[in-house]
């Protein structure tokens, strides 16, 4: 059979364009005289390449270290670190390789959100509960290329309809940052991801979802045989990890903070869910309860977990467990949030989070950086200097290799479902070429992160350059 293909020009009609077309065919893209560094919407199904670059004279910080290297040059071809010398790097004169003099400056790995929502964390609530759902993806792929643009190449997510971002962005159709997806967060009835309207309880049996259940936001479930179902079809949807809701929570009017929610059955029949597939199970805790029943249940990661006390964070430590925490406090950072309920139980949480960062470095606790953003297009922007006010508890060294090194690691316990086997979060030989090119050293003044424009020279993905503005 003969394959055609339609090229259209960025932004034309390409339904009405498609169907003139007879039989099967591929679409391509024309970019028309834009001098765009990254490759762009190159066709439906292929994945962007990144051809061969050579960064001259580059200070690094590989992830892991407390120092920078010696000058260095490091060669990037597809979409992986090939070569790293304090020698020059020979390079054919015939080969199509881009050059990038650097002039001493720093390159880092890509930053990591190890705690994000791409759907939910620019758009208010209310326009998540009401608009179409068309128009919510739109928003959510604006929002995707911002998040690239601020030097975050991996996010993993932590609850939303995301799978067909991820596709795009994966694809080359949009311009995002890695996805690891959850998909829908698994709730309990009056659990914090049971966000139905009033008039959508009770809940029948076998009954209509309610909408935030049909959009993919969240899955309730009542029992291990529900949750377990629930589980699936998020792993058969592409999720690499699963996210349950094991506690109480700030946004959610229905439930204290202070409740432990499913059973050890329960989440039990997600974990194993999970393993089946080499993957793990991440929940939603604030309170030891809740987080000792999560642990004996076999989850592998706690999400927030402010309101611990020293035993169950010696606990963690003790066993391996990631604990995913972010630094959120009474600040200019603080998510927008209207109701009174939720405003005092916010309150409890941030006079929680020195506590959580001071046990987590006294027991050496596996530490994740997120950000958590719910809600505000303002805090997205902010996702930089939220990274940089962990230096409150971190040195910069500590705090940049938790959003690269570490972070990396825990998008690695995906096992072989992961969507992006190969190292992340490190430079080193062989590693993913997620890179950015930094005018100023982070390891001396880490507020370099919270002004990307001006001081991320170079973003790079997967060996694809997004952004290019290295000046001789």
């Amino acid at each position: 059979m003969m394959i055609r293909t339609l090229k259209l020009a960025l932004g034309a009609p390409l339904i009405l364009a498609a169907a003139l077309v007879a039989g099967p065919c591929r679409v391509s893209f024309a970019q028309g005289d834009a001098d765009l560094e990254a490759p762009g919407l190159e066709s439906f199904g292929a994945s962007v390449g990144g051809g061969t670059t050579l960064f001259q004279n580059v200070r690094i910080f590989d992830g892991r270290s407390s120092t920078l290297s010696a000058p260095s040059n490091v060669l990037v071809k597809g979409g992986n670190i090939e070569r790293i010398s304090v020698s020059p790097i020979p390079v054919d004169a015939n080969a199509n390789v881009r050059t990038i003099a650097a002039g001493g400056r720093v390159l880092m790995p890509g930053l990591i959100d190890a705690h994000w929502h791409a759907f939910m964390a620019a758009t208010p609530q209310m326009v998540l509960m009401t608009a179409d759902p068309n128009y919510l993806q739109l928003l959510a792929a604006r929002q995707a290329e911002a998040t690239l643009m601020r030097g975050f190449t991996t996010v993993r997510d932590l609850g939303g309809p995301v799978f067909g971002l991820k596709r795009a962005i994966d694809e080359g159709v949009t311009i995002g940052p890695r996805i690891y997806p959850s998909g829908a967060f698994i709730s309990q009835t009056s659990g914090h991801g049971d966000f139905r309207f009033s008039f959508e309880v009770p809940r029948v049996t076998g009954g209509p979802l309610s909408h935030s259940e049909v959009e993919g936001i969240a899955a309730i479930a009542d029992s291990p045989d529900e949750v377990r179902l629930r589980a699936r079809e998020q792993l058969r949807q592409g999720a690499s990890q699963i996210k349950l809701m094991a506690g109480g929570g700030v946004a959610s009017p229905y439930n204290p903070i202070e409740s432990t929610q499913y059973t050890e059955p329960e989440i039990r029949a997600a974990v194993e869910a999970a393993d089946n597939w080499g993957t793990y199970v991440t929940v939603h805790a604030y309170t030891p309860r809740a987080i000792r029943q999560a642990l004996a249940a076999g989850v592998k990661c706690i999400e927030h977990g402010q309101l611990i006390d020293e035993p169950t964070a010696k606990l963690l430590a003790d066993n391996g467990i990631w604990w995913s925490l972010q630094p959120l406090l009474d600040d200019e950072d603080a998510p927008p949030l209207v109701n009174p309920v939720s405003q005092q139980k916010a309150l409890e949480v941030f006079a929680g989070t020195d506590n959580a960062y001071k046990l987590a470095k006294k027991y050496n606790a596996k530490t994740a950086f997120g950000t958590d953003i719910l809600f505000d297009a303002r805090l997205t922007t902010r996702q930089g200097a939220i990274l940089a006010k962990m230096v409150r508890w971190y040195t910069p060294a500590e705090t940049l290799k938790m959003a690269t090194a570490d972070n990396g690691a825990l998008m690695a316990l995906s096992g072989f479902i992961n969507p992006y086997p190969g190292k992340l979060g490190v430079v080193e030989e062989g590693a993913i070429a997620d890179l950015l090119l930094v005018d100023g050293n982070p390891l001396e003044n880490i507020k370099l992160v919270a002004d990307p424009d001006r001081n991320f020279l170079v973003i790079m993905k997967g060996g694809t350059i997004y952004k290019n503005i290295v000046t001789k």
